[in-house]
């Protein structure tokens, strides 16, 4: 009898068919944006909604269109009453405007005395590159008006498809769940369902400790500001909670509109500078001791991946993209780490903790030809 060899795929074969695919999810994913950006954000909160939705079901007797109805006006409730806090501090804001043209007109004063002593670059030359510059800003003012309509008109769009979207995901859930596990195999059929039900239990998790997160961070930011008898502390502390959720970036963009909202609202310029210390203060509380005990337990995903996430998520979605990033990332690791050709995957987007669960590399004194080979 001839001897058979098993044949094993080529490690360049290997390469390309994962680049082909990574190219191919990609373009699919920017082709794709106004329907699967909406459409994970559904599946995001009708993972969250789910608990609600069974209980308004199995024990309050609701039907199921009811029970996914109510649970989606719930959550349509709670965005809502957050969206008018956040406008009601905002039309306050507005009434400080004229003392943040003043501030910002001593700012630029001062700016071009420190130019003129620094560069020898005298004021009227500084102030015709800045009425050109005005100049053609205003003379795109049409477009800008334009497209922020435009943007306003997609954004409520966009959130009326997630709202459609989390009721259907609801109603139709135990379908989804049948007809994820029938597309397999039956013997993977075991192994699929609990996949689903880890990405629900677990993912769910996380949404709720990063509401826990945010909700902390927003409280301690406000307290924080009161106590310095900052001016708009509510919504200064409602944009650091907010904007926490984008992880490294979302703090740089807090602190920036904190620093600029206080210094027009500001007597001094040490309340500016109390402000910024509270934020980066609190950022270090959170990313060190908070995060970890009340976020981080539920996925455990490495700084890189985290960063690299948010910059490709901003990319590919824009801000939506970067708020989606992590959960993404999270379901993918659920995934990658319960198939065993997967695992390699799951082990680079999770951290060194994840070291110690994982299987030790023992390498025997003649397996120096089947790891050469690239069998185990």
């Amino acid at each position: 009898m001839p001897s058979t060899k098993t044949q094993h795929t080529p490690f360049y074969t290997k390469l390309a068919m994962v680049l082909v695919s990574i190219i191919a999810i990609v373009y699919i994913a920017i082709l794709g944006q106004k329907i699967l950006a909406p459409l994970v954000f559904s599946l995001l909160f009708a993972m969250l909604l789910l608990p609600l939705a069974n209980f308004l079901e199995r024990k309050l007797k609701f039907p199921r269109g009811a029970a996914a109805m109510l649970s989606v006006l719930l959550l349509l409730a709670s965005i809502s009453f957050i969206l008018y806090e956040i406008g009601v501090q905002i039309s306050l804001l507005a009434d400080d405007w004229p003392q943040f043209n003043k501030q910002l007109t001593m700012a630029t004063n001062n700016l071009q005395h420190w130019v003129s002593a620094t560069f020898h670059v005298n004021k009227q030359k500084q102030q015709t590159y800045i009425t050109n510059a005005a100049s053609n800003f205003l003379s795109t003012g049409t477009e800008i008006i334009s497209g922020m309509l435009q943007s306003l008109s997609s954004i409520l769009f966009f959130l009326v498809f997630i709202m459609i979207d989390t009721f259907f995901l609801l109603f139709y859930r135990r379908l989804i769940v049948k007809f994820l596990i029938a597309v397999f195999k039956e013997e993977n059929s075991v192994l699929v369902y609990d996949i689903i039900k880890n990405v629900q239990n677990i993912v769910r998790n996380y949404i709720v400790g990063l509401l826990i997160e945010m909700l902390v961070v927003a409280t301690a930011t406000s307290t924080g500001f009161l106590i310095l008898g900052a001016k708009y502390a509510i919504l200064l502390g409602l944009i650091a909670g907010l904007f926490n959720v984008i992880p490294y970036i979302g703090i740089f963009t807090a602190l920036v509109l904190s620093v600029l909202i206080t210094f027009a609202t500001a007597t001094g310029a040490a309340t500016v500078l109390f402000v910024a210390i509270v934020i980066l203060g609190i950022h270090l509380v959170d990313s060190n001791f908070l995060f970890p005990v009340i976020v981080g337990s539920k996925v455990r995903i490495n700084a890189l991946i985290t960063i690299l996430g948010a910059v490709i998520g901003e990319m590919l979605w824009g801000i939506p993209g970067m708020f989606l990033a992590i959960p993404i990332i999270a379901i993918a690791k659920i995934i990658f780490d319960r198939i065993d050709s997967l695992k390699p995957w799951g082990l680079i987007l999770g951290d060194e903790k994840d070291l110690k669960h994982a299987p030790p590399l023992a390498i025997q004194p003649d397996s120096g030809e089947k790891i050469a080979s690239g069998v185990e």
